[in-house]
């Protein structure tokens, strides 16, 4: 299960629709760094009512990642923390928001006490929202905050593909021009044109319409401009050259311009797309062969199918006839072509060195005409696990999704998605499993609470309950929530009936000791996912989150008999 979601939220994150939702929740919240923190923990708490709090951690995670990197007053490791801890709080609200809650219910049904209802758990997870976002919101600024700061300054190699459009204005010399269905140039090659020859133009890229002109099912196919290209209707062709000279061509065979001289601002802030096509810089060794060469001699296009779009030689910028250029040493070419052709370039090394990353630059790029279909793929799979009408397991719900994502194209590829996964995570609570069981079957567990339980007996049903909550909180830190609440529910029952007092809320005390624990990485799974991402260490969930989980227990020791009295 959290396999697939690990590869969900990686769709989320790669098709562009984690920035989008994020860009929402950041014009909600403004400027304030509270309203963000408030707005953040309230949207997750909500969700990790009706999902499960893992399901809930792998759907807002790429949201909140790229919150923070939209946000410069915001690091993602402030708020991954209190993301998890708000998940397993807002499990809190619902009978299905966390599998401990199921199993008092079960316990006290069993029993023959009347079942709790949908929203008998309302109250004590809006409690327990409160009380955490009150508390965090000093713990996770004093002891999170200078973590995050610190992640910022990593090394940063090469430029972003915004920054090379941006340095070498290729908005303010770049056309597009779409094909109509009349127009003469349909059924025709790029050769046949002669446009280079006739217009001084240079037609850089093809992009091919929809495959379906359904939204969810929508496509784009880059293809590099090559002579053999077959153009096609609604084909949207990226022109470069001088404006007037494009306003020539496109009048002479009946182009639409969908950029016009009126709409020059538009272009320049206008991003482009580079969906299966790159740009990254070379730059030519001293000793290297191809100096002295002109651009058309060297035939970057016919030997390495890439075009080079502009030279940056000192501080001079290149941009037009570059063909009959001879490049100096020392010259930093922009090439354009696909990111494997761009990698490829990098394996040539005795002439060039490529800047930068480029595989990594393409991972960055957002396939953001695949979010509608993203999205109605997570709703789906969020429908699945809450409706009880639909007869799929969680886990089923979350393969289902998984897939649909890779086979709808929500990523670039099978290994993308495999990439998503974070092995250290999975690894982590696997190997916790094992131990949480020997504790089990080995009668440790057991032993432990009894003898808990039965010392506190006499003290009355406060300081009993208080002793059933803690105990319960301790034990989850080494055994699973789920395994715990098993253990302790007959356990916190009987104790109840033995003083006379109503097992209710003992129980509660069970389901919350066994959900509000924070104090270690391996107590959640909503924990352990988000310690990768938010470059915690053992020590900081024990600073953040065992104060937490203190001030959660002493607050709900004295507001569970009022909610529920004895």
């Amino acid at each position: 299960m959290m396999v697939g979601l690990f590869v969900v939220g990686g769709a989320i994150f790669q098709t562009g629709l984690a920035k989008m939702l994020s860009s929402r929740i950041l014009k909600l919240a403004g400027n304030s760094e509270l309203r963000l923190f408030i707005l953040i923990m309230a949207v997750t708490s909500a969700i990790g009512a009706f999902v499960s709090n893992t399901g809930t951690v792998a759907l807002m995670l790429p949201i909140v990642v790229s919150l923070a990197a939209s946000n410069p007053h915001m690091n993602a490791s402030r708020l991954l923390m209190p993301l998890a801890f708000a998940s397993s709080m807002g499990g809190m609200m619902t009978l299905i928001g966390t599998p401990p809650n199921l199993v008092i219910q079960n316990t006290l049904t069993d029993a023959g006490y009347p079942s709790l209802s949908f929203f008998s758990f309302l109250p004590v997870g809006l409690i327990c929202v409160v009380v955490g976002t009150i508390v965090l919101l000093p713990l996770s600024k004093i002891f999170l905050s200078k973590r995050g700061a610190e992640s910022r300054t990593g090394k940063h190699s090469g430029k972003s593909l915004k920054e090379l459009v941006h340095e070498y204005g290729l908005s303010d010399n770049l056309f597009r021009l779409r094909i109509p269905a009349k127009s003469v140039l349909k059924g025709k090659t790029i050769v046949d044109l002669d446009i280079r020859r006739r217009y001084g133009l240079n037609i850089l890229e093809v992009r091919r319409g929809e495959a379906s002109q359904h939204r969810f099912l929508k496509t784009i196919t880059q293809k590099l401009a090559e002579p053999n290209t077959i153009l096609q209707a609604e084909d949207i062709l990226y022109v470069k050259g001088d404006f007037e000279q494009v306003n020539a061509w496109a009048a002479a065979h009946r182009l639409e311009i969908l950029d016009g001289r009126a709409s020059e601002d538009i272009r320049r802030d206008r991003s482009l797309d580079f969906y299966d096509i790159g740009i990254a810089e070379i730059v030519l060794m001293p000793a290297s062969r191809i100096v002295n060469h002109t651009i058309k001699e060297i035939g970057f296009r016919d030997k390495f199918n890439v075009n080079v779009l502009g030279i940056r030689r000192k501080k001079e910028y290149l941009l037009q006839d570059l063909g009959d250029l001879r490049i100096h040493s020392g010259d930093v070419l922009l090439i354009q072509g696909t990111w494997s052709d761009i990698s490829r370039l990098s394996k040539e090394d005795e002439d060039w060195v490529v800047l930068g990353e480029p595989l990594d630059e393409a991972a960055k790029v957002t396939l953001d005409y695949k979010a509608p279909l993203a999205a109605a793929i997570m709703i789906l799979m969020v429908a699945m696990m809450v409706f009880d009408f639909i007869p799929v397991a969680p886990v089923t719900a979350v393969m289902i999704a998984g897939i649909l994502m890779v086979l709808t194209g929500c990523f670039r590829n099978v290994e993308a998605a495999y990439k998503t996964i974070n092995w250290e995570s999975i690894v982590l609570i696997a190997a916790m499993l094992p131990m949480s069981l020997a504790l089990e079957k080995t009668g440790g567990a057991e032993f432990i609470s009894n003898s808990l339980v039965n010392g506190l007996g006499s003290y009355g049903p406060l300081a009993l309950m208080a002793g059933i909550y803690f105990t319960t909180s301790l034990m989850t830190m080494f055994i699973s929530n789920t395994a715990t609440a098993v253990l302790l529910a007959p356990i916190a029952l009987q104790s109840a009936l033995q003083i006379g007092v109503s097992p209710v809320p003992f129980l509660f005390a069970v389901t919350l000791g066994a959900s509000m624990c924070f104090a270690s990485p391996f107590s959640t799974p909503p924990n352990a996912l988000v310690m990768p991402a938010g470059q915690y260490t053992f020590m900081d969930y024990v600073k953040v989150g065992l104060p937490l989980q203190i001030i959660m227990g002493i607050v709900m020791i004295f507001v569970l008999p009022l909610l529920f009295p004895f």
